[in-house]
């Protein structure tokens, strides 16, 4: 005979057991799962410190990726999609936005494609064909702090992707695509995220001569590259869990190629500037390892109307100014610039907004690089003019971008 006190010690051991049996299944199926996930994210981590290294570059050129070159011949809305034949591709927006009382804010989302394997031998949909890598990043002009975010997967089962017959990038849950002529950004992290909507004022702007953007001597060593250099832009931007209704000018560019600098371009200064008296302007240089600026650095400058005027080597001079040494990097950036275009009778001073915008992408590229809002003042034509814009600085970390991106 059991009495109830014994049934009920009998019923609680077996109770005991079975839960121990349930517990036992859980921990091993949640051990498979980290030991997948971990085998994942190191597969993907080591594909991508891959196509950092030349041997894989010059593979994925003997793969058969298609080479940026002369005479392309542009078409929109179709060329704002993807070009899955090029094996390097990114779509770059950023933008200056204020608050309606007078809060201002910067941003940036990036979306990069990285080809691996143009066909992979492997017919399974986790087969790695493209890394897809995205950089977000919100300044916060009035409190001078910024925040980055950075993340990376491969195609999967729709992880992250970029349609090529419309346009729709994406990364898990941050995304750009077309609605209409609008581009229409989301992207969240925590308490930081922007919901905006991006309208073109002006069409689309090619860069370079001859549909490429030369950015070495090498046959190759090139992109096809164009812009939308105004979207008027509205929406909201959340920061530290605060949301604010904003407005302000974004700029995209789009670049897609397979081989684009020389290995001794070890960086380049990069600005988009939109002034006040309506026209835009890009330049950028690539600083070589000797010291030297290459021959291949250029620039446009965009009327009123939109239309472009390509500004060739020795027409423009960038002068750096005040230096910032960033306490995490140890990397010195001058966020302070002098521009001299003498042929167009401009002449800008530009300074960061606040000097501390550097990203460290330690979950995607693990490039370290400056990326932040800044303003511009100066003379056109002896007239006052200023306006904002974005400035972009590479290779001051100790990282040989032309290694990189050969």
């Amino acid at each position: 005979m059991i009495n109830r006190s014994q049934g009920s010690e009998v019923r609680g051991q077996k109770s005991w057991g079975a839960n121990r049996e349930r517990r036992a299944r859980w921990l091993l199926v949640c051990g498979c799962f980290l030991v997948i996930a971990c085998f994942l994210m190191r597969s993907a981590f080591g594909l991508l410190q891959a196509t950092a290294q030349k041997p894989v570059v010059e593979a994925r050129n003997k793969e058969g990726w298609r080479e940026a070159e002369a005479g392309y011949r542009y078409e929109f809305p179709r060329d704002h999609a993807a070009h899955e034949d090029y094996g390097i591709e990114w779509w770059y927006y950023t933008g200056n936005l204020q608050a309606p009382d007078g809060r201002r804010f910067g941003y940036q989302l990036t979306f990069f494609r990285v080809g691996v394997t143009r066909q992979p031998q492997n017919p399974s949909r986790w087969a790695v064909r493209d890394l897809y890598m995205t950089h977000f990043a919100i300044s916060d002009v009035e409190r001078r702090q910024f925040h980055s975010f950075d993340r990376i997967n491969r195609a999967g089962v729709g992880w992250a992707g970029a349609a090529a017959d419309a346009y729709r990038v994406w990364n898990e849950d941050w995304s750009a695509r077309l609605d209409g002529r609008d581009h229409v950004l989301s992207a969240s992290n925590a308490d930081y995220n922007i919901d905006l909507r991006l309208t073109p004022a002006k069409p689309e702007v090619i860069h370079g001569e001859n549909g490429i953007s030369q950015k070495g001597p090498s046959v190759g060593n090139a992109s096809h590259y164009y812009s939308l250099t105004r979207l008027d832009t509205a929406g909201r931007v959340t920061v530290g869990g605060q949301s604010f209704e904003v407005t302000g000018l974004s700029w995209l560019d789009h670049e897609f190629g397979t081989s684009f600098l020389e290995e001794e371009e070890t960086g380049w200064d990069w600005f988009s500037i939109q002034l006040g008296d309506g026209r835009e302007l890009m330049l950028f240089q690539l600083r070589r390892r000797d010291g030297q600026i290459d021959p291949r650095s250029s620039g446009t400058l965009v009327d009123r109307e939109g239309r472009a005027t390509h500004i060739g080597f020795g027409e423009f001079t960038l002068t750096p100014g005040d230096v910032w040494r960033s306490p995490a990097s140890g990397a010195e950036y001058p966020t302070a610039w002098a521009i001299d275009l003498p042929r167009f009778q401009l002449r800008l001073a530009t300074r960061a907004a606040f000097a501390d915008q550097e990203l460290r992408t330690t979950e995607s590229t693990g490039v370290t690089y400056w990326e932040g809002s800044m303003e511009v003042n100066g003379t056109a034509d002896g007239k006052a003019v200023s306006g904002r814009g974005y400035l972009e600085m590479t290779g001051y970390a100790g990282q040989n971008m032309g290694a990189i991106l050969h």
